[in-house]
């Protein structure tokens, strides 16, 4: 006898109340949060005074991403070998960031990046350029994220709508700028506390129930994803994504580039490290953030590999072309399978976290991308200096309207690249941040004659080739998953551009020193190194 359909109607019904509780919290948080952000300091840097451990939460909350959660684990399922490799260029990120970054930033700058070039640059021109590229990288950041939230919702209400997806976008656009105009940096960070607490809460239930599944054996959990891969022993294997030819292993380089070195140029990332007292306390929450993150990569593989076993990869492509959905089909399916109570709980649970990470991380990413506008080029880079200065509160509102702006913006954007891959997505934003901004911050900090002219073509050395490869590569037209379908303009054929982007944003610092009129005033450079270097001075 056949067994009964089961209505899925509950299914949904759970997970849309969940992810309604979800709401509900984070705009609790926001509200009750924002009645003590007035002051630029507290909207840009939360007052400063959270501590190491809080700080590291939210870097993890802001850091672990729809692109970790649902992206990497649904690559892992997909292609193995080649999927495990996002992981490992996220999570060594953390290491340049660790060694060359956190400290030093917190104590050059004050809200954003061009803070940092600021100090020793002549103040226009560096603004200007950094503004308009942390605008750029935190955009490309919020479009994976749109996707992402497209992707889940799709297979909470059980449909490939397009309709579903745009409104879902539609929505977490709003909830973002309320998130961001209300309640601001301190807001923020305890939205990431709080979801980075789920998250790796989440992802343990989920790697200990797939670790009993397979009685503890990793060997037969990778044998098991093998052979439902549908290819067999080359699942285990490199190549399997990124060894067709020499065009894709250069575009394995090129994303691992970008991976690696991305991470230490993302606005909203460096913002961080402004949220905390001291540059000790921001060496400590990166090391805090270094264990979470690299605690949740290890339980990344494990997922991916078990949604690759237990789904099987043709469910997963089936779901969603990308594998966006790979996390919440294996919660169901580990929680007892569609139709029966722990699975729907399970799979309800596990996709209300994911929706909290997305909601989190926008709202991270939309801070910082309406601080650059208001406090660089608002308040500073646009400003002549016969005009009267920007009060802080005209900065703030500035920002909120900044807010609602780039929202919207990223909303348009998303509804044309829903078949693109998350963390392939947010690969583009870290190519662009290893282009434009790494550069230019580290000849800042460490090369005693660069210039304001190199620090200016250092930005957009790298930034303008990174974007007009992204718009002239497979990524955009010429492919199946391209964001224009029907056309081929594409010319450059690799689908991350760091390969090539990165190093010319290097070589445009060092040719427009070498190139300028103007030499470095030592004294200024004296100055940022002994600020740098101890503090004295910071804000």
């Amino acid at each position: 006898m056949s067994p009964v359909a089961v209505n899925p109607l509950p299914d949904h019904t759970v997970a849309v109340a969940l992810f309604a509780v979800v709401v509900l919290v984070t705009l609790a948080i926001t509200v009750w949060v924002g009645r003590r952000s007035s002051a630029a300091e507290d909207f840009y840097a939360g007052g400063r005074d959270f501590s190491p451990l809080q700080n590291g939460f939210a870097l993890c909350g802001d850091y672990l991403s729809a692109a970790s959660f649902l992206g990497v684990t649904g690559l892992i399922a997909l292609y193995g070998y080649d999927g495990v490799l996002y992981s490992i260029g996220f999570l060594v990120a953390w290491l340049v960031v660790l060694m060359l970054v956190s400290e030093l930033v917190r104590n050059t700058g004050r809200y954003t990046l061009a803070d940092v070039l600021a100090l020793r640059m002549r103040q226009r021109p560096v603004r200007a350029a950094a503004g308009t590229a942390s605008l750029v990288v935190t955009l490309m950041y919020l479009i994976a994220q749109m996707v992402g939230a497209g992707s889940l919702v799709a297979l909470l209400l059980g449909t490939d709508s397009g309709r579903a997806k745009g409104w879902t976008i539609v929505a977490v656009g709003a909830l973002m700028i309320v998130y961001v105009t209300v309640g601001g940096m301190r807001a923020t960070t305890w939205i990431q506390i709080v979801k980075a607490f789920l998250l790796v809460a989440g992802s343990v239930v989920l790697t200990v129930l797939v670790l009993l599944r397979f009685h503890g054996d990793l060997g037969e959990l990778m044998r098991t994803a093998a052979a439902r891969s549908g290819v067999g022993d080359a699942y285990l294997q490199p190549g399997l994504k990124y060894g067709a030819g020499t065009v894709s292993r250069l575009d394995f380089v090129s994303l691992g580039l970008a991976l690696v070195l991305g991470t230490a140029g993302l606005p909203h990332i460096l913002s961080r490290f402004y949220t905390v007292p001291t540059a000790r306390a921001a060496r400590r929450s990166t090391i805090w953030a270094i264990g979470l993150v690299g605690c949740f990569y290890l339980m990344a593989i494990v997922l991916g590999l078990g949604a690759g076993a237990v789904v099987g990869a043709r469910a997963v492509r089936a779901a969603n072309p990308a594998g966006n959905t790979a996390v919440p089909l294996l919660a169901l399916d580990l929680g007892g399978g569609p139709g029966t109570s722990g699975g729907v709980l399970l799979f309800a649970v596990i996709s209300a976290i994911a929706f909290a990470t997305i909601l989190a991380v926008v709202a991270g990413l939309t801070l910082a991308s309406s601080a650059a506008f208001a406090h660089d080029l608002y308040a500073r880079a646009w400003r002549r200096s016969d005009e009267r200065e920007v009060t802080e509160r005209q900065e703030v509102v500035a920002a909120r309207i900044a807010a609602v702006v780039i929202g919207a913006l990223a909303v348009v954007l998303s509804l044309y690249a829903q078949r693109l891959n998350v963390a392939f997505l947010v690969g583009l934003a870290f190519a662009v941040a290893a282009s434009a901004n790494l550069p230019t911050l580290l000849y800042n900090l460490f090369w005693r004659r660069f210039t304001t002219r190199g620090a200016v073509w250092s930005v957009y050395g790298g930034l303008v080739p990174a974007v007009l490869l992204v718009i002239f590569s497979p990524v955009v037209s010429g492919a199946k998953t391209s964001v224009v379908q029907g056309v081929d303009f594409h010319w450059f054929p690799l689908e991350n551009p760091g390969l090539v982007s990165i190093p010319l944003g290097f070589l445009a610092g060092w040719l427009g020193t070498v190139l300028s009129r103007e030499s470095a005033d030592p004294d200024r450079y004296a100055e940022l190194e002994v600020r740098s270097l101890t503090g004295a001075g910071a804000a």
